[in-house]
């Protein structure tokens, strides 16, 4: 299921295979991306091979072009209208189905052939001004349909339009330089050594294993940079196999991009042919970060036995963006399962997952995938597992002068002023003297210590030594 660039272009006759073999052939030669090379070659336009990862699902204009059953999506609006009080107008059916008006018309004047909606009301002569009610039919018809699923949202896309959104948006065509890793570590205090490591590894779009003591910024480097990684990607609803529902549209998990046009109303115009399809949901590239809690269970598709549909798996609802797993080899689940649950999937772009009917269905596994962990990564996972990642970062512990950077960032960031001589007393006090090591996180915990004790004692926070000592108290452990 994993396309390769050079296999995608020929798939849509963009090139030759001819053409492929060619630049194939020279890429081994002179490096750099495929993309790059049939440019080069004036085998592809730059603004052709921009085309192909920047595509926007067009909204459908017939039941036909959706993909779906007209069976299907009369018996969807049946069971919204069902929820809505049994009464609609189309123009609200349009915003609830995200389906074009000329769709709706088509659905509404199936279903009022089979006497399941009759019309109660009309303002005008187009059937965009009626409003329809549920006929004692449509009511039995909505009920039985109740309860084979209770899904009455948005109408899903097919698997295959799916996956295929999932190619032409891989997160293994990002381009990022120094410059941009830079700024996307900007509100970081790293290294230009780390960072130098950093880079071609978000770069690759592949998996990566970082590893460091505990409190380093394993995990916020790999948020600042999901965070930042460029561009848009489109993100169903919902996505049907097999008249099953699976759910994928996280509001908690996909930042929406607002673009003009966007809202309730957009996607319902009766004259344009070129507008987005609002099954889908403009989005940034996703993050998505499980921890400890994280079981194979999780992993597979979570099917609700009331409402007859499924929830998408965390790294299904990734897809595109970056999936880290934290505090890696801390899961209730044996290292052992977990890293035979990724082997595939890390090998060959693709997952499988199961439906409760038994059938099993194969799903794009297209995201930046980041291990973190404070554990030894020779004691944790095999060679052949560690072969798979294609980059392993050691996060070292912050150096003096980068620790006394992040403590003023901090101080900045909470309205507290950076004394210079109360820093210096903390890093001798509570570091060298005690042979601790410089830790990324302590700069933050500390002050946010300053702020309790001063919150409590009704005084402003302030940098000193004796609020140092106090933060200190409640914050190390000493034996």
């Amino acid at each position: 299921m994993s396309i390769v660039l050079g296999d995608l272009l020929v798939k849509e006759s963009l090139i030759s295979v001819a053409q492929r073999d060619t630049a194939l052939a020279r890429q081994k030669t002179s490096g750099g991306r495929l993309g790059e090379v049939l440019i080069e070659l004036g085998y592809l336009s730059a603004e052709a091979l921009h085309q192909v990862f920047h595509q926007v699902p067009l909204a459908p204009r017939t039941i036909a072009k959706t993909g779906l059953t007209e069976l299907f999506l009369v018996e969807l609006m049946l069971k919204i209208a069902y929820f809505s009080g049994q009464i609609f107008s189309a123009r609200e059916m349009c915003g609830k189905l995200c389906l074009a008006q000329v769709v709706v018309d088509a659905l509404a004047e199936a279903a009022k052939k089979d006497r399941l909606l009759e019309v109660r009301s009309a303002s005008g002569p187009l059937q965009s001004s009626y409003i329809f009610a549920l006929t004692e039919l449509g009511r039995e018809r909505a009920e039985m349909a109740l309860r084979l699923s209770q899904y009455a949202g948005p109408a899903p896309v097919t698997l295959e339009a799916y996956t295929n959104m999932v190619q032409h948006q891989t997160v293994r065509q990002i381009e990022i330089d120094a410059a941009w890793v830079r700024r996307a570590m900007s509100g970081l205090v790293i290294g230009d050594a780390l960072l130098d490591r950093l880079g071609p590894a978000f770069n690759s779009g592949r998996s990566i294993f970082i590893y460091g003591p505990p409190g380093s910024g394993k995990s916020s480097i790999a948020e600042a940079v999901g965070r930042a990684l460029p561009d848009e990607v489109f993100v169903p609803h919902a996505v049907i196999v097999d008249e099953q529902i699976i759910r994928l549209f996280d509001p908690t998990l996909h930042v929406l991009i607002q673009s003009e046009g966007s809202g309730s109303d957009a996607g319902i115009d009766t004259i344009t042919s070129k507008q987005q399809d609002l099954r889908w949901q403009r989005c940034r590239r996703p993050v998505v970060m499980v921890g400890g809690e994280l079981t194979l269970d999780s992993l597979n598709l979570e099917y609700d036995p009331i409402s007859k549909f499924y929830e998408g798996p965390p790294h299904m609802k990734a897809a595109n963006g970056m999936f880290i797993i934290d505090d890696f080899g801390r899961q209730q689940v044996p290292v052992s399962q977990l890293l035979n649950r990724w082997i595939v999937p890390l090998e060959r772009g693709t997952d499988f997952l199961k439906l409760h009917t038994g059938k099993t269905l194969e799903i794009p596994f297209d995201q930046i995938t980041v291990f973190c962990t404070n554990m030894n990564p020779a004691g944790l996972v095999d060679l052949a597992f560690l072969r798979r990642i294609r980059h392993k970062i050691l996060i070292p512990n912050q150096t003096e002068a980068e620790f006394i950077k992040t403590l003023e960032r901090v101080c900045a960031k909470q309205g507290i002023n950076f004394e210079p001589q109360a820093a210096a007393y903390l890093v001798k006090t509570y570091y060298q003297d005690k042979g601790r090591a410089f830790t990324g996180s302590h700069p933050r915990d500390l002050v946010e210590q300053i702020i309790d004790r001063a919150r409590y004692l009704r005084e402003f926070p302030v940098l000193t030594e004796a609020a140092i000592d106090a933060a200190a108290a409640n914050y190390f452990v000493e034996m």
